[in-house]
């Protein structure tokens, strides 16, 4: 959910040719699906995430609701590409 609230604020308000708020809703519903509900044992998990990997709280949320979901890989341009964090793979999307 993190991930999908970020998006629509960044592709509605934030990038020079913003999309159209119908448009970035149909966008974020086509991907509602990967959501999953956030439990006290995500955020449980998080806090180990967070301190083994020295990464900030919400983007180990993100990597905790990634485990939960089976994903093998998360595509991120903030987390460092390459590494593998709690078996899952970070790839940045625009390195060439």
């Amino acid at each position: 959910m993190q991930v999908l609230q970020e998006f629509y604020v960044n592709v509605t308000r934030k990038i020079t040719s913003p999309l159209p708020k119908n448009v970035a809703r149909m966008v974020t519903s086509s991907y509602a699906i990967w959501c999953v509900e956030t439990t006290p044992a995500e955020i449980s998990s998080a806090f180990g995430i967070e301190d083994e990997s020295r990464i900030g709280f919400w983007d180990a949320l993100i990597v905790a609701s990634a485990v939960k979901c089976g994903a093998s890989r998360i595509l991120s341009e903030d987390l460092n590409a390459g590494q593998t964090i709690a078996g899952i793979r970070i790839e940045n999307p625009f390195a060439e």
